[in-house]
């Protein structure tokens, strides 16, 4: 999924724009959205980057609506048990599951939506960067920030290596689909012991051989990251300012509004 992800970034318009300056937006989107009070703004700024990445970055609507569905999932799981199992105040809906009395009042609904508008809003803010910003480009301005470089160097080692042993086992385990590996309970633990076995040994040979590339390429404890200067234009810096006004002003007006 990832790699498809990194695809679409390196296809986006968007990706030839400042990278500091989506960061930024995305920080602005992520803090405003865990401190807001009403779900309002994170909804606002939520619909913001979809409308983004969709529109101005030439991310597929599908796979959009694909990546949002698998978090959401789970956000509903935790937005259910918050209304169900927390707050005080009205009572707005109540019923018997097996005999344990389940209640839903006001203020536990007001936070559970306030949770899913935030968890949304956040997830549409790191999709906006992953779906217009390369991996290897974030790693440059990570560089840039003056992060610890053996951080970024093992981010940068792990994130080239998930995929490797990704497809290896992928490859593994079709061998030994093919074989009847995985035809009973018994042969399914021993064909998994085998994969994970050679993926260990696979992984220790590929260290080595990473190893010695490195060195015979006068590797000396440093990778060179080059970032690409990209100016920001004044209609970015205006859309921008634009967007950071309306949010602020929505999260002023809506700071005491309650939609239950």
């Amino acid at each position: 999924m990832t790699n498809i992800l990194d695809d679409y970034a390196l296809m986006s318009p968007l990706r030839h724009r400042n990278n500091w300056l989506k960061l930024t937006i995305v920080l602005f989107g992520l803090l405003v959205g865990v401190s807001s009070t009403s779900p309002f703004p994170p909804l606002f700024i939520a619909l913001c980057m979809s409308f983004t990445s969709v529109a101005l970055g030439r991310a597929p609507l599908k796979l959009y609506l694909k990546l949002l569905l698998a978090p959401v999932g789970f956000a509903v799981v935790g937005i259910l048990i918050i209304a169900f199992f927390s707050g005080s105040g009205q009572e707005l809906m109540s019923f018997k599951l097996m005999g344990y009395p389940l209640t839903v009042r006001k203020d536990g609904l007001e936070l559970a939506l306030l949770v899913l508008a935030r968890s949304i809003s956040g997830m549409c803010c790191l999709y906006f960067l992953a779906l217009t910003t390369p991996m290897i480009e974030l790693f440059a301005v990570l560089k840039a920030s003056r992060l610890p470089e053996v951080f970024i160097e093992l981010s940068m080692l792990i994130y080239r290596y998930i995929f490797v042993f990704l497809d290896m086992a992928l490859a593994i385990r079709y061998a030994q689909s093919v074989r009847l590996g995985y035809s009973s309970f018994r042969r399914s633990i021993h064909s998994l012991g085998m994969l994970a076995s050679t993926l260990f040994v696979r992984s220790w040979e590929q260290g080595d051989k990473l190893f010695l590339a490195m060195n015979s390429r006068c590797y000396d404890g440093k990778m060179a990251l080059f970032e690409v200067h990209r100016p920001v234009g004044a209609l970015e810096l205006l859309l921008t300012s634009a967007y950071f006004f309306l949010t602020f002003a929505l999260l002023y007006l809506t700071k005491n509004v309650s939609i239950v």
